[in-house]
């Protein structure tokens, strides 16, 4: 009944879909989402969404009804989106969109939602940093609610606590992190483009207002005008490896076209552009497993985030901070990525490593070159790797010695939200115990080599004696 109100809405507001292709049905992992009710070619039209039906603050009354000043005290950040979203939904179902309203959730398994007890099984897993909750909320204390409360020819004082409320604020908010698109304003060009990711979400930041950003930064974060809540886009699911449809752009329209051949009763997949399972969980409330190169089940987009803090507390070196700043000078960032499928340890973290190791004349000519140590490990930094690893390993709450207790678990009956964190740092886990075999087989291989070069250049000088002549 809700989906046909649903469809219902969305052809009364110009949208079109191919009724003998898709449908809509519940699958046991992924919930709600479409389906192919016949077998689909690569390359059909699926649905097409017209411009105007897509909520964004380009499309909403509310920016214009508010007036430049109190519009531009909302910030940069998200709270203008936010708020725009709390605005037409409270118009009830006689509201431009409340059909698309009526079948949005209001119930979220993201991080956002979870208990203190349940974020604690993430401890390790630097996701736990870029939640944003505490940030958001503050946004919505500082800037949303006095203007909230300063309009009340917008916001009817009856109706804050129920239709403002900051339960309403994050519940939407949410909506946008998992729901959103990307849809840039048409300027023209080739018809039928391909979004540049084609796939849901804004910027990982949505929660927080960027002002405060430096103008490199301010000219690569993603522009609040660009992302829109997309009627029926937003009701296909994604999983790693299996899109089989792309949204694609036209002036007056985005359209749904499959880009593989779907077979009846297939779930069709967007894309999500492949995140590890930690910014899966914070964005949309799921992790992905799917079957890895070692047989076992994960997600082949997992990574590990190490900061530099924690190798520098492990280096006793003169002028640490400035040699960090220099790092940082140098175009390095102070987070390195070990990513699932990597063989070697990150060059820049070699980099960085070699770099805090330098001997004090070493450095001073390393700085007056303005040249970083190549990414060539060596026995020191390699050594230094393994100590950063562990000390890693350690901010889970299970060590590598019990790793496959997180395995035990999923074999298990137990809470969707514990079995994910189990999932999260499993995986994150693995990565580093992979990592640690690598700095263990790079340094035994150095040590066979340096072995072997002993050997030769002993072999070396006793053919140098041995052909000598004698002096007479």
């Amino acid at each position: 009944m809700a989906d046909k109100a649903f469809l219902d809405w969305f052809e009364r507001r110009g949208g079109t879909y191919a009724k003998d292709l898709i449908g809509l049905q519940d699958f046991p992992d992924t919930g709600r989402g479409a389906v192919a009710l016949k077998d689909i070619d690569e390359d059909e039209t699926l649905f097409e969404i017209p411009r105007d039906i897509v909520l964004s603050t380009r499309t909403s009354e509310l920016p214009g009804l508010l007036g430049e000043e109190d519009w531009k005290s909302l910030g940069s950040g998200w709270a203008s989106l936010i708020l725009c979203m709390m605005w037409e939904e409270a118009k009830g179902p006689r509201g431009k969109w409340g059909g698309y309203f009526a079948s949005m959730p209001t119930t979220f398994t993201t991080l956002m939602f979870w208990s203190d007890e349940e974020l604690a099984q993430l401890k390790g897993s630097t996701i736990l940093k870029k939640i944003g909750k505490s940030e958001a909320e503050a946004e919505y204390l500082e800037k949303v609610l006095p203007l909230i409360k300063r309009r009340p020819d917008l916001f009817p004082p009856v109706g804050i606590a129920e239709q403002y409320s900051i339960e309403r604020y994050h519940i939407n908010g949410s909506r946008i992190l998992s729901r959103s698109f990307h849809v840039e304003k048409w300027t023209g060009g080739d018809q039928n483009s391909e979004s540049d990711e084609g796939s849901e979400g804004p910027a990982d930041d949505m929660d927080m207002d960027d002002s405060k950003e430096d103008e490199d930064e301010d000219e690569e974060r993603e522009d609040t005008a660009d992302v829109g809540m997309t009627p029926m886009a937003d009701m296909l699911n994604a999983r790693h490896g299996c899109d089989n449809a792309r949204l694609f752009y036209e002036e007056q329209v985005l359209k749904m076209i499959s880009t593989k051949r779907i077979l009846k009763g297939e779930q069709i997949w967007n894309t999500y552009g492949n995140p590890p399972n930690a910014d899966l969980i914070r964005r949309y409330g799921h992790v992905d497993l799917v079957p890895m190169e070692d047989g076992s089940l994960g997600n082949p987009s997992d990574v590990v985030e190490i900061c530099a803090d924690l190798a520098v507390k492990l280096v006793d070196a003169e002028e640490l901070a400035q040699r960090v700043d220099f790092f940082l000078e140098e175009g390095g960032d102070d987070v390195f990525v070990i990513e699932a499928g990597d063989d070697a340890l990150p060059e820049d973290l070699i980099v960085f490593l070699r770099l805090l190791l330098l001997s004090p004349s070493e450095w001073r000519k390393a700085r007056e070159k303005e040249s970083l140590p190549k990414p060539k490990p060596d026995a020191e930094s390699l050594k230094l790797a393994g100590r950063v690893l562990e000390q890693r390993m350690k901010e889970y709450p299970t060590t590598i010695e019990r790793w496959k207790d997180d395995e035990t678990l999923l074999q298990q009956e137990t809470p969707r939200n514990l079995r994910s964190a189990v999932i999260v740092r499993l995986g994150e886990k693995k990565i580093l115990r992979k990592a640690m075999q690598i700095v263990d087989t790079t340094l035994e291989g150095l040590a066979q080599k340096g072995s072997k070069d002993k050997k030769r250049k002993r072999g070396n000088k006793e053919g140098d004696g041995a052909g000598k002549k004698l002096r007479r």
